[in-house]
């Protein structure tokens, strides 16, 4: 017993020291680190070298599940509402009406390629009909892309697991119980979206307000507790028959939205915890199939056919239909439509049919995880060359070339805020003693560029100076109010009018 106990251990770090190693190898040359991981799990399986013998799909689905909820609130926390509201209605109208529009054609298809009936064939298309978080977050983070665009997929990628998820579970109702009440499916989808949105809005509220005001001992508790919220928030919403995984994305967008006690910790933590889970989960996908049968003559041409209409027929139909009058030009709709990555979600939701026992889920899942590998590959590795030739490219991202590490002041009631410096902010352009900080305020530090400035009485604020200031849990509200406060613009002089 022992012995297993360490080669497990042994094998779990192996197979994360290789996932890790092999996001470095994926950005230099252009594959998805989703890709990687789930070959390293192909590897490591019964048909690669025969370490892991997995073939438990309820466990795979355990763990992609969670894997889910840890990789959707990370890309919550880091989504602002900011950027959320101009783009939520376009973004809602994909997640939705999209997700309807390709599931029906890639079902047309699939009843064409297969010897299956219609309800069948629809329930494949409702299984690779949304796009995939953990796949657009991994592939866009860090890309050179339009702003507008990126929100709009990190968004629709976010809020189209529930439809997807109803849809899947439905047609497998339809296709293994006699009597269905159809209006009540119906019904059920509005309460999953519906409860889900509020639990969500709810639950973030109460986790901003017990981050900011219980006093831990240490900072790295906060993370945990962040954490604990957004597990208690898809159980809590999921018990109540409601979709957990939107309602967890919904409570980070309102947490990361809000100005929260150790803000960077939290997002450190989560950004590191999302990454190992994408590792888990894409390696244990990979242990799950069983390459011999994934890469049959007769997978992979019926394969093909299903990536190539999905890709090429029904995700640009989907975009430019629900997106009609929602702003945006032929080439964004084109880029929408290429960047609708197929991940994680596809092939967790494949496993429903095998857990449900249905005939043909064994070739479901393969077909399906052959349609996720096209769709990485080809379209992942290729958007920022996409980005460029439509000319949709944003202003370039930096990261930053600073990094701030802070020890625990819990118990003194204090933090270190974090505030980027913006040209309108009435704090811009001056020196610090003219400032009127409140009490128990002190700027630390302030980076400007690549340098470091030591804080003095005469120190010019600039604008895009990155600014550490040391305040008092009483006075942060205060402080936040007044460096966020805008200079007033001088009225524009208003034209007389000169028609004749």
């Amino acid at each position: 017993m022992l012995f297993n106990i360490d080669s497990f251990i042994l094998l779990v770090a192996l197979l994360l020291i290789i996932g890790v190693i092999s996001t470095k190898f994926s950005t230099r040359v252009g594959v998805p680190a989703l890709v990687l991981f789930i070959a390293v799990g192909m590897l490591f399986g019964s048909d690669g070298l025969g370490l892991i013998h997995f073939d438990n799909p309820k466990l795979a689905q355990l763990i992609g599940v969670i894997a889910l909820i840890v990789i959707l609130f990370e890309g919550g926390l880091q989504t602002k509402w900011t950027a959320v509201k101009p783009v939520l209605v376009p973004s809602l109208s994909l997640a939705t009406i999209g997700v309807l529009i390709t599931t029906s054609l890639v079902a047309v298809a699939a009843y064409l390629v297969f010897d299956i009936s219609w309800f069948e064939a629809f329930l494949f298309g409702s299984i690779v009909g949304s796009t995939d978080a953990a796949a657009v977050f991994a592939v866009l983070k860090g890309q050179n892309i339009d702003n507008r665009l990126e929100s709009t997929l990190e968004v629709e990628s976010g809020t189209n697991d529930p439809m997807a998820v109803f849809l899947t579970i439905t047609f497998i109702q339809l296709l293994s119980v006699e009597d269905n009440n159809i209006l009540g499916l119906i019904l059920a989808f509005f309460w999953q979206m519906g409860i889900g949105l509020a639990v969500g809005i709810i639950f973030g509220k109460l986790a901003v307000f017990a981050i900011n005001k219980i006093n831990l001992d240490s900072s790295g508790l906060y993370p945990v507790f962040a954490m604990a919220f957004a597990l208690l928030t898809y159980s809590a919403t999921a018990l109540i028959h409601a979709s957990g995984l939107l309602a967890v994305y919904i409570a980070a967008l309102v947490i990361g939205s809000s100005d929260i006690t150790y803000r960077h910790s939290i997002f450190r933590f989560n950004e590191g915890f999302a990454w190992m889970m994408q590792i888990l989960m894409f390696v244990i996908l990979g242990l799950l199939v069983f390459p011999a049968q994934l890469f049959a003559m007769d997978i992979m041409i019926k394969g093909l056919i299903i990536a190539g209409s999905l890709i090429v027929v029904a995700r640009p139909v989907a975009v430019f239909i629900s997106t009609i009058k929602l702003g945006f030009n032929t080439r964004e709709k084109l880029f929408l439509s290429w960047a609708g990555l197929r991940g994680a979600v596809p092939i967790v939701l494949a496993t429903y049919p095998m857990i449900a026992g249905l005939e043909d889920n064994q070739l479901f899942f393969n077909v399906v995880f052959f349609v996720v590998l096209t769709s990485s590959l080809i379209q992942g590795s290729t958007i920022p060359y996409m980005a460029k030739w439509l000319k949709l490219s944003g202003i370039q991202k930096t990261t930053p070339a600073h990094t701030l590490e802070l020890v625990s002041i819990g118990k003194a009631n204090a933090e270190i805020i974090e505030y980027e410096v913006n040209g309108d902010d009435f704090i811009t352009n001056k020196k610090i003693v003219h400032l009127k900080l409140p009490k128990r305020v002190l700027i630390n530090a302030i980076i400007r560029g690549e340098n470091l400035i030591t804080p003095r009485g005469d120190t010019t604020i600039r604008n895009g100076d990155i600014l550490y200031i040391l305040t008092s849990r009483e006075s942060k509200e205060k402080l936040l109010q007044m460096v966020k406060t805008k200079t007033e613009k001088p009225d524009t002089p208003v034209k007389e009018n000169t028609l004749k």
